[in-house]
């Protein structure tokens, strides 16, 4: 059996230790499998578990095709409009954009993604069957989950639910939703369609809900209700979920109790420009919050790497999170958050874990978090698939 033991690193800023993997997995601390085994030197640096993307767009990235002038009106509906004439200008190909993000994201010590991808009837399934070839072509690199998303709605546009059926037999893994009462103006008919292919297909629900206040908290205890009713629980994401951050706490309250009994995942971007929720009352309450960067650099608007050390100081920044345990707490969105809401079960550093790993360059974790430095080593299955912030293997 093939080992690895990386020598001189310490778990989560704690105790220099050596670290050994057999087979793609964790076997143990401080010990040595017998002759033979790859010694590598960790240098001090910290060792966390390889970083969690819970939330993206990977087929309409616009990494490497120079920059586009964004002259986007101010609405969800002017984007979403434009992205899709956009899409035909530009000539954005889902398998080669998504493959530039997923080789950059895991230089940057992203191991696991979920990414939400456009389903509509001017797209059809390409966006999926493109992000379905990087998947298996970058396999080895970082591990690909795919959420059948229907970003122009789907009751609006009569044939859309057809192709998120056939997304979801295609190979996606997820059934996503938008806005039930703000894109589709038909809350009950939009949930019926998403929770009724949840339930034939067997997958999770992952809902963007960008409704505000009162809309959004309405939307909201729908979803809860669905979820109760179809004993869904720990199988629900809403993410974004801006109604959170309304000004009626009292309302917040019911609805983050809620929340927790239906044992609903929230995934925040950590926006500055909109309502968000608190991800301490969130913990506090027991619900699984996990971080994700959304789009990177595409038609919507110029910002985002897909770095989840940033994406951390972001959600940091946005909740006021200075303490070193706050931005301890700030990282495990990026990480354990989002290994819970996407239900990696062997995700971590305990013995028999994936070795999917990161080692950090900083005297403590919140150091490590704050600064950003390039990766020293990112390992995936006990492989090293980047060093000193460069990939091993190409982008296209």
């Amino acid at each position: 059996m093939h080992s690895l033991v990386i020598r001189n690193v310490r778990p989560m800023g704690g105790e220099t230790t050596s670290v050994t993997i057999r087979e793609g997995r964790i076997a143990g601390y401080s010990e040595d499998f017998g002759e033979g085994a790859e010694i590598l030197d960790g240098a001090g640096a910290i060792l966390i578990p390889g970083l969690v993307e819970a939330h993206t767009h990977m087929d309409k990235t616009l990494l490497g095709m120079g920059w586009y002038r964004n002259e986007v009106g101010p609405g969800l509906i002017d984007k979403i409009e434009n992205e899709r004439m956009q899409r035909r200008v530009l000539g954005i190909d889902p398998a080669r954009q998504s493959a530039r993000q997923a080789v950059l994201a895991a230089s940057l010590g992203t191991t696991h993604v979920r990414t939400h991808v456009d389903v509509d009837t001017e797209v059809g399934v390409a966006g999926i069957e493109g992000v379905l070839e990087t998947r298996e072509r970058y396999r080895d690199v970082v591990d690909i989950e795919l959420v059948a998303f229907p970003q122009s709605g789907m009751l609006i546009r009569p044939g859309t639910v057809e192709l998120m059926e056939k997304a979801l037999q295609l190979g996606a893994q997820v059934v996503g939703g938008l806005d039930p009462a703000g894109i589709d103006r038909d809350p009950k008919g939009h949930l019926d369609v998403v929770f009724g292919l949840a339930e034939k297909y067997g997958v999770p629900v992952d809902i963007h809900l960008h409704e505000p206040a009162e809309l959004g908290a309405f939307s909201m205890e729908l979803i809860i209700e669905r979820t109760k009713a179809l004993g869904l629980q720990g199988k629900v994401t809403i993410s974004h979920a801006f109604c959170l951050g309304m000004t009626d706490q009292d309302y917040v309250a019911a609805l983050i109790t809620a929340l927790a009994q239906a044992q609903i995942h929230i995934l925040t971007t950590a926006p500055a420009s909109r309502p968000a929720p608190a991800v301490k009352r969130l913990v506090e309450a027991g619900i699984v919050i996990a971080a994700g960067t959304d789009g990177v650099r595409d038609t919507w608007g110029p910002y985002n790497n897909p770095d989840m050390l940033e994406r951390a100081v972001l959600v940091g920044l946005r909740n006021n999170l200075r303490r070193d345990d706050e931005v301890a707490l700030a990282l495990d969105t990026c990480t354990f958050g989002g290994a819970r809401m996407m239900g990696l079960n062997d995700y971590g550093l305990d013995l028999g874990c994936k070795a999917d790993l990161v080692l950090l360059d900083g005297e403590t974790l919140a150091e490590a978090v704050v600064d950003r430095r390039p990766r020293r080593m990112v390992l995936k299955g006990g492989k090293v698939i980047a060093r000193d912030g460069t990939a091993l293997i190409a982008a296209p």
